[in-house]
């Protein structure tokens, strides 16, 4: 009998998750991730936050399926490789995303890892994506899920043949409706469970008031300027600004402004119109490919910089083992450094990296 480890983070998605691979005939077990201490992010010891209820959601989903539940403690790997890099993004002009890093790092590196410790074939999560195998090149490849409002294909570009290989995603044809039917039908304690949106660590909403709780550092004031260096007035702090950001500037201006650069070095953030926000292309480094092994003359894609942004035709070209040259059709709004391009040829994700520069 096939065996699987079942990633349950307490919502509905991954207890559905459980549920399919455990009608499907697999020995399952059930795994919480344990990711931070309170006391790591800013929250006193004594208070309980929603983390504990996601793992009573998810053991009492656990005990329903008779399957067993674990949960492991990967809090080390998690704060090297996922809250140092999102600090890292941000003292660096750069704007992160810490859920592809968690995917990249945690949920398909240390827990695929230790899944294999312990003599299990797969990974299963309650991501909404799709793992088929080409015939003809015999890879692996990763496309979008049937439901195109849930897709989440673009936060996992990063997987590798290898993971792609030991990786179920079960919901990937169905809807999020379905899924809720199948818990409400199961009598699952969180059917009804709202799917959580900001990011785990960050408990207040404010990215920069963590980063300076967490670095206990102070980061300086410095000047706003337009693109030709003329100072408009005083920032807050790089670590507060991001590409497109129009909020928060606390500027009074005849028209509306926005950041257009971040500059580390010069401690500098640049303001402009609308129209300056535009750029045309972007080198990303970093890369992956899963669809092809490598891309050796142009090719048309379509391209997608952001999470929620409608794919962008573009011509792309491997310019090194590690980096992309992407050209858009048309100009993209705030492309924005440290976050990721994803690659797609129809449903199947070619690949994607984090972008770099931006032209």
């Amino acid at each position: 009998m096939k065996k699987a480890i079942i990633a349950m983070s307490g919502g509905v998605d991954s207890s559905v998750a459980a549920y399919l691979m455990k009608l499907r005939g697999y020995e399952c077990m059930g795994v919480t991730m344990k990711l931070f201490h309170n006391e790591d992010i800013g929250i006193p010891s004594e208070h309980s936050c929603c983390s504990l209820d996601d793992v009573e959601d998810a053991r009492s989903v656990a005990y329903a399926l008779d399957i067993p539940y674990h949960v492991f403690n990967f809090s080390t790997r998690f704060e090297e490789t996922v809250i140092g890099r999102f600090i890292a993004a941000y003292e660096n002009g750069m704007t992160p995303n810490p859920c592809i890093d968690c995917n990249r790092y945690l949920k398909f590196d240390k827990l695929y890892h230790r899944a294999k410790e312990l003599d299990y074939d797969y990974v299963v999560t309650g991501h909404y994506a799709r793992i088929e195998k080409d015939a003809l090149s015999g890879r692996y490849l990763l496309k979008k899920a049937v439901d195109a409002n849930k897709d989440q294909s673009y936060v996992l570009y990063a997987l590798t043949q290898d993971q792609l290989a030991h990786t179920q995603f079960p919901l990937g044809g169905m809807t999020k409706p379905d899924v809720r039917s199948i818990a409400e039908e199961n009598g699952f304690i969180n059917a009804r469970k709202h799917d959580s949106q900001d990011i785990c660590f960050v408990r207040n909403g404010s990215y920069a008031d963590f980063i300076e709780e967490h670095t206990e550092k102070k980061y300086p004031d410095g000047d706003f300027i337009d693109a030709d260096g003329n100072i408009l007035g005083r920032h807050r702090g790089i670590i507060r600004y991001t590409i497109g950001q129009r909020k928060g500037l606390e500027l009074p201006f005849p028209e509306p402004m926005y950041v257009c650069a971040v500059d580390p070095i010069c401690n500098t953030v640049t303001l402009g119109k609308q129209s300056e926000l535009y750029s045309q292309s972007l080198t990303a480094t970093d890369i992956n490919l899963i669809s092809v092994s490598s891309i050796d003359e142009p090719l048309r894609l379509k391209a997608k910089v952001r999470y929620r942004q409608s794919e962008q035709w573009a011509t792309v070209l491997q310019t090194d083992e590690d980096t992309l040259q992407i050209k858009f059709d048309e100009p993209q709004r705030a492309v924005t450094k440290g976050q990721a391009v994803v690659l797609y040829d129809g449903d199947t994700v070619v690949g994607g990296g984090t972008i770099y520069s931006v032209r």
